[in-house]
């Protein structure tokens, strides 16, 4: 009923592999820049950075390829959504961040809260059929 009207079905399939292909290759990003990226997790108090870093890019490029193919879109969708917002609020603090930091805090923190929103969005439509997807799902 979701994807009904003429056309939907392509949009949704065009959204998410922007979506999906975007926070995939964010994730690759975080294998290919450890070296840049470990100091500033490091700085913002996680443990094991490097780890963090590794373990928040598979995180990306899975749920990523997995919001694409349409495959777990509720773990995909749930995963991304939880993530970005934990990641806005633990790496982006703007609050605290030297007045010379601020806006780049700030920006960075609104871009993971608007996918975030993009992420919940595709989570309120994960228990339905989706159409271009190969189908998997747990629910």
């Amino acid at each position: 009923m979701a994807f009904e009207s003429a056309g939907a079905g392509e949009l949704f399939l065009l959204g998410r592999l922007l979506f999906g292909g975007v926070l995939a290759f964010t994730g690759l990003n975080h294998f290919l820049n450890v070296e840049q990226m470990a100091p500033y997790a490091e700085a913002k108090g996680l443990p094991a950075p490097a780890a963090a870093v590794y373990g928040s890019g598979g995180l990306l490029v899975v749920s990523g390829v997995l919001v694409i193919l349409g495959a777990y879109p509720v773990v995909a969708a749930g995963a991304l959504a939880t993530f970005l917002v934990g990641s806005a609020v633990l790496m982006h603090d703007f609050w605290a961040a030297p007045d010379d930091q601020v806006q780049d805090e700030m920006t960075q923190f609104l871009k993971n809260v608007a996918l975030a929103g993009g992420a919940v969005s595709l989570l309120s439509v994960a228990g339905t059929s989706w159409p271009y997807s190969v189908g998997v799902t747990l629910f």
